[in-house]
């Protein structure tokens, strides 16, 4: 194989996983929609989106290097992660009824965030790995698409990179859109935009369960 063939099938193989994986990153809501209220709301939003880049590459790497095959083997675990997700998301949905129906005071961009750092790190954890469909995405699908490409790794910097840009936006975009999106009006339809959104996630997986894909 020629140089340029080479070269040729790395590029292909990382704008594989850029484009195959980012795709698969924004319809994986519940952690879309945590990351952008934080971003609003300017609560620590920087590291909960870089905990979210992380903990995908991670499980990217994880999957690529043989988890999946543990997952395969063992998917009663996936049906416990399934109902700890349904609980743990629903748990998230009423919360944000809640402050959808009661309002809240306008967020002021300079003030100081209300939640500790540490509550914003164990949430998003929390959003990220008591959400089966992460698994299935990160450990399954992505490493069987991983799997037929050239080149392996490069296909696993780009699954890593469109986490980073994606985080990334939404961090940066939530946090520029602050000033507007703050006012308690706005935030009564957004609390209720995140509620219906993880209620819908939590009635999806309860009701139509999980399926391992053929790889």
């Amino acid at each position: 194989m020629s140089r340029i063939q080479t070269e040729a099938g790395v590029l292909e193989s990382y704008l594989t996983g850029l484009v195959v994986c980012g795709g698969l990153i924004v319809a994986i809501g519940a952690q879309n929609a945590y990351v952008l209220g934080q971003a609003i709301r300017r609560e620590h939003h920087w590291w909960a989106a870089c905990l979210c880049m992380s903990t995908d590459a991670m499980l990217f790497t994880a999957g690529m290097f043989g988890v999946s095959a543990a997952l395969l083997a063992y998917p009663e675990a996936l049906q416990v992660l399934r109902w700890l997700g349904v609980v743990f998301l629903g748990w998230l949905a009423a919360q944000a009824f809640w402050r959808s129906w009661k309002g809240r005071a306008a967020l002021n961009s300079g003030t100081a965030t209300d939640r500790s750092l540490k509550a914003v790190v164990l949430t998003t954890l929390a959003v990220t790995l008591l959400n089966p469909q992460v698994y299935l995405d990160t450990l399954l699908l992505i490493p069987a698409i991983g799997a037929q490409q050239t080149a392996p790794l490069p296909f696993l910097a780009g699954a890593s990179s469109a986490s980073v840009l994606w985080f990334g936006v939404l961090a940066w975009g939530g946090a520029t859109l602050a000033p507007v999106l703050a006012r308690p009006a706005a935030w009564r339809v957004i609390d209720g935009l995140i509620a219906l959104m993880m209620a819908a996630i939590a009635i999806q997986i309860a009701g139509s369960g999980l399926s391992v894909p053929a790889v």
